[in-house]
């Protein structure tokens, strides 16, 4: 048998035979053979320890908490996973299990739907498995012999995927009596992975169509070790505490009724009054900086969509409707009618930069299985804003909306993130407009000292973009805020100004947005906040809480005071006891609680109760307000 070079890429090496698998040859290296090494890159290809060496290799071990040796163990977990849900549930068909961050699931058809009771004979089930030790082994075989194998199981599921690799060669996996059609790598044995929790079970279609079968996807965590398994655990338990749709039911801000429809946000009082402030918050800011408030309609015309680019491009995510015979696009984007009224009129050079900006709503059709609380929905509010500028201030004006977006993070307490998107690989206008577009992000981004990732071909279809994705108080990233460099839709809607020469020239568009959608921000806010807001944020910013029904006209009185001053407040005039009313309003998380009894109504005072838990005893109502009003007074941002 010939004779090969191995080695590491510190130099070291040995010479083996040809055929020699890749764990032994780590072992003649150095490389301790134990449950840490889950793979090896070999000559840059990534590759399961039980594959054979052929030729002379340079040889990188993969351990189980690198990244790829975290997505190999979750992969791996996914198969024992398939594998014990076969063995317990039989009938059951498997379709697909990824790894996925944090984990995996394995999505199943199986003969009666799932229970969170099943999870746990599942996972021991795989503890079972684990224990056992059984080797992870590949062989790889002709389509037709997938084909038949698979057919022969009934795995119907598998036989449709096989059809997207027709003339190909198959590779399977094998683990115990389970075998699966996978490109792998894998880990060596099942013994390798020690630190999983199956989390959940929910439902999912077929290739994420609803037009397909209805199936069920677990999901399960898997780490390195149990520390960590420990800890993120931890996470999904503070996560659920925080969980926006059901602190949203609890505290009266919104709900979403399938009469209604999916997707469809219906805002309770308390909920709406959230939003107005937020709105309000920003049309103040945007004001300060020279934006333009503008409105648009719900319905434009078909051929405006189709001369955008929208309609061939995202028409798939959009509504439409035909009103006496004209067809129209129900609005997915803000952007056309602020085209509009930039052309309703000859402009100057002196004119610019223009920025416009609308709450604009609106509809974009998402697939039901992605709908989730405020997060995705159906029809949403942006603070949509379009900046036409000319082609020297494109880069003063991605400063001025980054700087914009830091100074908005930091009233709210996020840090953030920023990636640049380029271009995708459908997409309109010419690679000399996206070089530019491009490159003035980049310089935006540099002038400013950011960090930023690039995304390549996650672009806008138009224009490449920055995407700025906040952090929440758990470490979760979101995404926020955008500004995409268009140098496309004003050609095609033939947008111009006069220059100081005379002579027309095109203008360049921003597409902006702060805060993106309001729903999906607010989601964020209330599990930021874990439904706990500020007080200039909070829906009610204090409620009053007569002891006995004679503190009633005083507190009523007190009500219509703080009223008067623009103060959101409430008052619990129920024959309850005291204590179970500071109870329901801790849980309402309001921010003070103001306690009127006898001695409260003779001294024409007011006791305060802080939703910390700290009092203010006796203080007149007057010094009460001025303090409210401080802390209800929504942040002024530094900079215009």
């Amino acid at each position: 048998m010939s004779v090969i070079r191995v080695q590491l890429l510190d130099g070291d090496s040995h010479q083996v035979e040809a055929g020699l698998s890749v764990g032994k040859a780590l072992q003649l290296l150095g490389v301790a053979r134990d449950h840490n090494v889950v793979a090896a890159r070999v000559n840059g290809e990534l590759v399961d320890l039980n594959s054979l060496l052929q030729i002379d290799s340079t040889v990188v071990p993969v351990a189980k908490d690198d990244p790829e040796g975290l997505q190999i163990l979750r992969h791996s977990a996914a198969h024992i996973m398939a594998e014990a849900v076969r063995s317990l549930f039989p009938g059951v068909k498997i379709t697909i299990g990824p790894a996925i961050e944090n984990g995996f699931y394995y999505d199943f058809d199986p003969p009666r739907p799932f229970t969170t009771e099943d999870l746990g004979r599942i996972e021991a089930r795989m503890w079972n498995l684990v224990e056992q030790d059984l080797p992870f082994i590949r062989r790889e075989v002709s389509w037709q012999e997938a084909l038949d194998y698979f057919q022969a199981q009934g795995e119907t599921y598998k036989v449709e995927l096989l059809q997207d690799l027709k003339d190909q060669q198959v590779s399977l996996y094998q683990q115990g009596g389970f075998v699966d059609l996978c490109r792998g790598p894998h880990i060596p044995s099942s013994g390798y992975l020690s630190a999983f929790k199956l989390t959940s079970v929910a439902g999912a279609y077929w290739r994420g169509d609803e037009r397909n079968p209805m199936l069920q996807r677990i999901y399960g965590a898997a780490f390195a070790t149990g520390a960590e398994l420990d800890q993120h655990l931890h996470f999904l338990e503070e996560a659920k505490r925080r969980d926006h749709r059901r602190l949203g039911r609890e505290l009266g801000l919104f709900s979403i009724e399938e009469e209604a429809g999916p997707g469809l946000v219906i805002y309770h009082p308390k909920g709406a009054r959230l939003r107005l402030v937020l709105e309000d918050f920003e049309r103040r800011e945007h004001l300060r900086r020279g934006y333009q408030i503008v409105m648009g309609p719900t319905l434009l015309k078909l051929d405006l969509w189709k001369r955008s680019g929208h309609f061939e491009n995202y028409r798939e995510n959009m509504y439409f409707t035909e009103i006496e015979g004209i067809d129209y696009g129900i609005k997915p984007m803000n952007c056309l009618a602020h085209m509009l009224i930039y052309k309703s009129s000859i402009r100057s050079y002196r004119e610019l930069p223009l920025r416009l900006f609308e709450l604009g709503t609106v509809h974009r059709h998402e697939r039901s299985g992605v709908l989730h609380g405020l997060t995705r929905v159906r029809q949403f509010t942006q603070d949509d804003a379009h900046i036409l500028c000319r082609p020297d201030q494109v880069e003063t004006e991605i400063a001025g909306v980054i700087d914009f977006v830091a100074e908005v993070m930091a009233v709210f307490g996020f840090e953030y993130e920023v990636e640049l998107s380029t271009r995708p690989e459908k997409s309109i206008g010419s690679d000399e407009d996206w070089e530019r577009a491009t490159s003035a992000l980049i310089n935006a981004l540099q002038t400013r000292n950011l960090p930023f990732a690039t995304c390549e071909g996650e672009g806008a279809f138009y224009g490449p973009k920055i995407d700025i994705k906040l952090k929440d108080a758990i470490n979760r990233r979101w995404q926020c805020a955008t500004v995409q460099c268009d140098f496309t839709l004003p050609e095609r809607f033939d947008l111009t100004y006069i220059g100081p020469d005379g002579n027309p020239h095109r203008p360049v568009m921003l597409h902006r947005v702060i805060l993106g959608s309001l729903e999906r921000f607010l989601g964020v806010l209330i599990e930021h906040y874990a439904g706990a807001f500020p007080v200039w944020l909070a829906p009610v910013q204090a409620i009053i809480l007569p002891v006995t029904d004679r503190a009633h006209p005083f507190a009523l009185d007190v009500a219509r005071r703080l009223q008067a001053e623009e103060l959101r407040v409430e008052t619990d005039l129920r024959n309850e006891k005291l204590g179970l009313k500071i109870r329901e309003a801790q849980l309402q998380k309001i921010p003070y609680m103001i306690i009127i009894g006898d001695r409260e109504v003779a001294a024409q005072t007011l006791s305060v109760r802080r939703l910390d838990g700290t009092e203010i005893k006796d203080t007149p109502w007057e010094e009460f307000v001025r303090l409210l009003k401080t802390e209800g007074q929504p942040p002024r941002l530094g900079k215009t």
